[in-house]
Parts: structure tokens; sequence; C-alpha cells
């Protein structure tokens, strides 16, 4: 990292009132989001230098970002982080992450050429996404869509395909009653029509009888 060999550095692995940073031992983030990680300092160490370093190895570990011994907050590329002396915390946000950011990392804070750090395990998940699929339009897919369509609006807790299927077997059964309707009214149209007393014109008729 980038200090001199001279300093002394005190290795802290992991979380502990012992010495004067502490932070969590491990934070998770999402793919393409951003995580915060939040460590904390001693009574008297407010207003010195905290940063934030990357590498398994202490002795060797990048400085990515350090505080200017003010609460102003420091940006650069991807990580910035900000210090609330009041509070005797400091915040280190990392945003668009990548899953190449999963690694070791080092809460840091100096006084006087002695150094302290609280490593902190950092995992990258994969981001969930929703990208839209294409399909191809085939005669049963054509089909299932229009069925669904017909479907959508009934009440709440109805069975669209329960109710599907109830339509089709009702109307299964329907129709032979329809047409058996239709043949019945024929043959009776057609009696009717054989029994009708046929009627000569009215001149034929007086014809006849004078």
């Amino acid at each position: 990292m980038w200090l001199p060999p001279a300093l002394l550095l005190l290795v802290l692995p992991g979380s502990s009132n012992a010495y004067p940073v502490t932070g969590p031992a491990r934070v998770s983030g999402l793919e393409r989001g951003s995580l915060s990680v939040q460590c904390h300092c001693d009574h008297g160490w407010e207003n010195h230098s905290k940063w934030w370093c990357r590498g398994a190895d202490w002795a060797s570990c990048i400085i990515l970002i350090q505080t200017t011994g003010s609460e102003q907050e420091v940006k650069k590329d991807r990580v910035s982080i900000r210090d609330d002396q009041e509070n005797r915390t400091f915040t280190v946000t990392m945003e668009a992450l990548r899953r190449g950011d999963a690694d070791t990392y080092w809460c840091g804070i100096e006084r006087a050429g002695t150094s302290y750090g609280v490593h902190v395990e950092v995992t990258i998940y994969p981001a969930t996404t929703n990208l839209p699929t294409v399909r191809t339009i085939t005669p049963s897919l054509m089909f299932t869509l229009e069925t669904t369509e017909k479907t959508v609006n009934h009440p709440p807790g109805t069975n669209t395909s329960t109710f599907t299927r109830s339509l089709l077997s009702s109307m299964h059964f329907l129709l032979p009653v329809f047409l058996k309707l239709l043949l019945l009214l024929g043959l009776l149209s057609a009696v009717l029509w054989v029994n009708w007393p046929l009627r000569a014109p009215r001149g034929e008729t007086e014809a006849a009888w004078s």
C-alpha cells in the first residue's frame, strides 16, 4: 500500500474494540448496483486520515481512496469516502459494481505514523435481469394467447383453465341439442304444410258455386 515501509502496521483481522478502528467483517452487493461500508474509530482519532484499501495482504494492499482530514466527501472513479467526525464514523461507497470488485478490502486509519486496519470481505452477486424474450408465433401458441385473452378478466379466484374446459364442455353438450331442435322444427313444419287445406282462388270458387 502507499505507506512508507518504516511505518508500524498493526493488522486487525476482523472487528475488535482492542483497536481504534472497527467495521463489518463482510458486505455484499448486486452487480451494477452499489454498496456502502461504515467503519468506526475510537475517541481521539476523529481528525485523522481514514482510507479504503484493496488487497488480501495488508502490507501490499492498494489505497483506493483517502480522506483529507475534513468531513468533505472525496470521490475517485467509482469509490467515495465521507468522514463523520462527530459520530466517529466514516463511510465508503462503491458504485456501478462489477463482478471483479469482489475482494478483500480494509477500513484503515492512520495517526503519527501508526496505521490500523480492519479487513472487510466484499462479495458481488450477479444482477437479476428481465430481458425480453423473442418468441416465434406458432398456431398452438396463437391458440394459447387467444385463450388467455378471453379468460384473464374473470373474477378473482376463478381458475381460468377450469373455466375454459367447462365452457368447451357446455358447447359440446348444447350443440347436439340445438341440432335436434332444428330437426324437430323442420319435421313439424313439414307435417303442418302437408295437412294445410288447399284453397282455390276466389274467382274459381265463385264459379264452382254458380
